[in-house]
């Protein structure tokens, strides 16, 4: 840990606890109105909703060392590495609560998540984010920028053809792309020995001749350092690597997943094992005290409180702007008349 400095370490520490909180603050929104008999369409967050506590790491330690021109596409469960990568908490809040003033006007929920601003977009498609990846990175290796993209998918995507098809041509145009796969060990409902024929995702690289690494721990710092030496070989022109990083799924694979595929034990493990309390050994061992590392999570804490409050207090989108910010226009005269439809979701 010689080569991280205190202000990383620190910078790291308030990403993670944010998103900590961000997802067990939406669980419990979303969660309102929807039980005892699950609703999916009721409540302040109607729709599906994938959380990513426990793999907060893999986005802290690699984002730190983007910058807001580089390119990031994350996976279904993206709200980690979209504060990692700086995507403005309020407006992707309201997004997520389907309000007009978020990131797409509250159309897209939170698996379609895009901030232009800081290069930023999400899918809910399976690998879906690879190829827009290796897009980024042709466009900037044709414009002679050091920018670089970054493409997270989980170790149930390894299989997919936009995951191979996207690793060869990055191999094949040498391109700065690194492809960060979050091992959290279950591809929805199973375990990823059934799933997948390699232990070790990063092991994909080997048939594209480009080199690949594995962190077996949601070590934030660790993590950091293997990502700097795949970032900075992409920003240097060195071309594309694949990265595997050890996650643990601390919650079911969407609220409302009753996980009774899941031994018990397995959930367990999962809880123990916290990225947030290795990163504030780390953070003792260079001095920083317990009342600054409580500081720093209040202030956390604080700025998704005040984000999800702002987000509730935004207004719903018009059914007439239904056919907005659509790729075909609609026929003539469809908009002419009053739309016959609402909106899904409960009270504000």
């Amino acid at each position: 840990m010689p080569g991280v400095s205190r202000t990383v370490l620190t910078e790291m520490y308030e990403n993670i606890v944010t998103a900590r909180h961000y997802e067990e603050r939406l669980q419990e929104e979303y969660l309102e109105g929807k039980q005892p008999a699950f609703d999916i369409s009721a409540g302040p967050i109607p729709g599906e909703l994938h959380l990513a506590a426990g793999q907060e790491a893999a986005a802290a330690g690699v984002c730190q060392h983007l910058r807001d021109d580089d390119t990031v596409t994350a996976t279904h469960r993206p709200h980690h590495v979209a504060i990692a990568k700086g995507v403005d908490l309020e407006r992707m809040t309201a997004e997520i609560f389907g309000r007009q003033t978020g990131l797409g006007k509250g159309k897209g929920g939170h698996m379609h998540l895009f901030d232009p601003e800081v290069h930023f977009a999400c899918s809910g498609i399976i690998a879906e984010g690879c190829p827009p990846a290796a897009g980024a990175g042709l466009a900037a290796k044709k414009r002679n920028e050091d920018s670089v993209a970054v493409a997270y998918l989980g170790e149930g995507a390894i299989d997919q053809g936009a995951f191979l098809e996207s690793l060869n041509f990055a191999a094949v145009f040498d391109l700065p792309v690194v492809f960060v796969i979050e091992d959290n060990d279950w591809a929805i409902s199973m375990p990823k020995e059934r799933v997948t024929d390699v232990e070790n995702g990063a092991k994909r690289a080997d048939g594209f001749e480009m080199p690949g690494a594995r962190v077996d721990a949601d070590d934030a710092v660790e993590i950091y350092e293997v990502a700097g030496e795949a970032i900075g070989r992409a920003r240097d022109r060195n071309g594309p690597t694949v990265l595997e990083v050890q996650v643990h799924r601390r919650m079911g694979h969407f609220m409302g997943d009753p996980q009774t595929y899941r031994p018990e034990e397995d959930q367990e493990a999962a809880a123990e094992r916290d990225s947030i309390e290795r990163l504030e050994r780390d953070l003792r061992n260079h001095g920083v005290d317990d009342e600054r590392i409580e500081e720093i999570r209040e202030a956390a804490h604080e700025r998704v409180e005040a984000a999800i409050e702002w987000a509730k207090e935004q207004p719903k989108p018009d059914p007439s702007d239904a056919h907005e910010d659509i790729f075909v226009n609609p026929p003539s005269g469809v908009t002419d008349s009053e739309p016959d439809f609402e909106f899904a979701g409960g009270d504000d």
